[in-house]
């Protein structure tokens, strides 16, 4: 089992700047693939970006250049740094977690997910 805790959500106006972190435990942190989701209301929940055991990172073409993703193995964190945020870009933030070989490219190839925190970019 993995626990994941999100924090950092927020409200922010359209250009601004936010930090997401996603504390995980319940197993060896550098053995699990990690990944950011993001739910928009009306909408499916969409991959934003993913970052494998050994740092290798994907996004999704929307927030490429905006979004960077991290991760902290010694703190057993994950962040999201999100610049240059757009109205578009409010949505509930899900943490995600795979403990099966691979990464994260889809909410079909997660094992466990956090409880989301609310992102809000006004114009």
């Amino acid at each position: 089992q993995v626990q994941l805790v999100e924090s950092g959500g927020g409200l922010v106006q359209a250009g601004g700047s936010l930090r997401l972190s996603c504390a995980a435990s319940g197993r060896t942190f550098s053995s699990i693939a990690m990944g950011w989701f993001r739910q928009a209301p009306g909408k499916e929940r969409e991959f934003v970006a993913g970052i494998s055991r050994v740092s290798i990172t994907s996004y999704t073409e929307s927030v490429k250049g905006r979004f960077t993703i991290s991760r902290d193995n010694a703190k057993s964190t994950v962040y999201l740094q999100m610049n240059s945020l757009k109205p578009e870009d409010t949505a509930i933030y899900y943490c995600a977690a795979r403990q099966r070989i691979g990464v994260i490219v889809s909410a079909a190839g997660v094992d466990y997910w956090g409880q989301g925190t609310q992102v809000t970019v006004s114009s």
